[in-house]
């Protein structure tokens, strides 16, 4: 390159498609206040989950694979328990409360079977974004990197998702993700909504819900194969 010619900033290492939905947000103020603050953070508190799994829903799926949305809020705050993808857990961790009543439901409602493995990046490969509101959390402290900016990037990407594509399922389980609702454009989108899966409040609808047999039974009515929502 050329003396005097400044290089365009350098984009994570995420799907090229996200990168390109995301490139306004990436270069915009308040992202570079947020990596400061994380800078921060990490010099003082341990903050899950590790630095190369905080973009990690941005990986898998790609943005033009993206078939089925599941909204978290915050990452798993607990030692070895957050890896980038919402409500999962990597293989050989103890599935969380709220994993527990997941995979009931699953097993509930769908020929799927479970392990006992909480890892759902499986469900990331056939195109399930497990997407938390926020993406960074300090440890043993739930909801400590709320309002610092995570949550606009991420409402970005719900836009964006909306805007660019069509007939996506989008499972909205509780108060905190159903108040992403108004991004979606019900008229192009599905949307599922049920209360949250943790033992507060998944006997008040979520265990009986169906959101799996409901979302492959779309997805097969618009041609496509079904998620395979075995653990």
């Amino acid at each position: 390159m050329a003396p005097g010619i400044l290089q365009p900033p350098r984009l994570p290492d995420i799907d090229p498609g996200w990168a390109e939905q995301l490139r306004h947000e990436f270069n915009a103020p308040y992202f570079a206040d947020l990596k400061h603050f994380l800078l921060e953070e990490r010099a003082v508190h341990t903050v899950f989950p590790k630095g190369g799994d905080i973009l990690r829903a941005f990986q898998q799926p790609p943005f033009h694979r993206v078939r089925v949305v599941i909204l978290g809020q915050d990452p798993y705050h607990g030692p070895g328990q957050a890896h980038g993808l919402c409500f999962s857990v990597p293989a050989g961790v103890e599935p969380p409360p709220s994993l527990r009543n997941i995979i009931k439901e699953i097993q509930r409602s769908t020929d799927a079977t479970a392990s006992g493995n909480g890892d759902l990046g499986g469900w990331a490969e056939q195109g399930v974004l497990l997407l938390n509101a926020t993406l960074t959390v300090r440890a043993g402290e739930a909801g400590s990197h709320q309002g610092h900016g995570w949550e606009r990037f991420t409402d970005a990407a719900i836009t964006a998702l909306s805007r660019e594509r069509n007939g996506l399922v989008f499972m909205l389980w509780g108060r905190h993700a159903q108040a992403k609702e108004p991004l979606i454009d019900a008229e192009k989108h599905y949307i599922l909504k049920a209360p949250h899966p943790s033992p507060l409040s998944a006997h008040r609808g979520f265990i009986g819900c169906g959101h799996f047999s409901q979302a492959n039974e779309i997805l097969q009515a618009l041609g496509g194969a079904p998620i395979n929502w075995s653990t």
